[in-house]
């Protein structure tokens, strides 16, 4: 039983009929990600009983009453977390650690660039960058996001005015990038000779000019990374991995991470969450509940 789904951009392009749920999955229905008590388990054996708190990733339906998952899909909500919080946990946090420990191998010393430093993605990228012991870089469009997220720990913020940004040249060993078109040629510059540039999201576009000189000269790599469409069976391995090696860290009296919430609606003003979220004031999540 769902009690609060987080909004995603992801949420606003399927509405738009940019970004169709995967076949299966109901098309009328958005959500990525939920949080909510277990109502009924299949047979079989199981981890979970009746009335135990989860979250979880879903290809979509996350803001339906109920939804139905592989048990071992689904992740403890961590002790003493409100489940409105949770659900500002899967779609953020399991991208920022696929992304920056599984794609990455952040290793304690790197640089790292995350552009949208104040987005969900972003803000779970700093804390999962902080306490890797790299050094963090973030762009954000307003002045008002980075000091935000130097109040999170954000080492140093670029001002992205205009959709564009000046990088710190040749001094990146990652770069993650939500952007996409206008920004390839700004992120190959900030990267180190063999460095990586993982590509999350596309909001800019699709479509950027790219000199492979640059890529086979400095023997940079280019990543992409998706979590919807995946097998069920990496998705399992993901949240398996992130239930024994990232959950912990939310929980005891000084967690090391925390779901930022920028605001917490009833799932009935759904259209409204999407309306704040298209205007890019926010930082974090949105989180509808019921």
């Amino acid at each position: 039983e769902v009690a609060a789904a987080g909004v995603n951009r992801a949420d606003l392009l399927q509405r738009l009929g940019k970004y169709p749920a995967p076949a299966g999955t109901p098309q009328d229905i958005p959500g990525l990600e939920y949080s909510g008590v277990v109502a009924e388990v299949g047979a079989g054996p199981s981890q979970w009983k009746v009335g135990d708190a989860v979250m979880g990733l879903v290809p979509g339906a996350g803001m339906a009453q109920f939804v139905a998952v592989h048990a071992r899909e689904a992740v403890p909500v961590p002790r003493g977390m409100s489940l409105e919080d949770a659900a500002g946990i899967p779609e953020a946090f399991f991208t920022a650690y696929d992304a920056a420990h599984l794609q990455c191998r952040l290793r304690m010393g790197d640089k790292i660039l995350i552009h949208a430093v104040g987005s969900g993605v972003g803000t779970a990228l700093l804390q999962l960058a902080l306490a890797a012991g790299a050094h963090v870089t973030g762009t954000s469009r307003t002045q008002q996001k980075l000091d935000l997220a130097a109040e999170l720990g954000l080492h140093e913020g670029i001002l992205a005015e205009g959709g564009t940004f000046c990088p710190p040249e040749g001094q990146m060993d990652v770069v993650v990038d939500f952007v996409g078109r206008g920004y390839l040629e700004s992120n190959l510059r900030a990267l180190k000779d063999r460095g990586t540039l993982i590509v999350v999201g596309l909001l800019g576009g699709r479509a950027d000019e790219i000199n492979l000189g640059t890529i086979l000269r400095r023997r940079l790599h280019i990543v992409g990374t998706a979590l919807r469409a995946r097998p069920i069976e990496e998705k399992i391995k993901l949240a398996q991995d992130f239930a024994a090696r990232v959950v912990p860290g939310f929980e005891g009296p000084s967690p090391k991470f925390r779901p930022i919430v920028d605001t917490v609606l009833p799932m009935k003003d759904a259209a409204t969450a999407h309306a704040q979220l298209a205007t890019n004031g926010t930082f974090g999540k949105i989180i509808l509940s019921w």
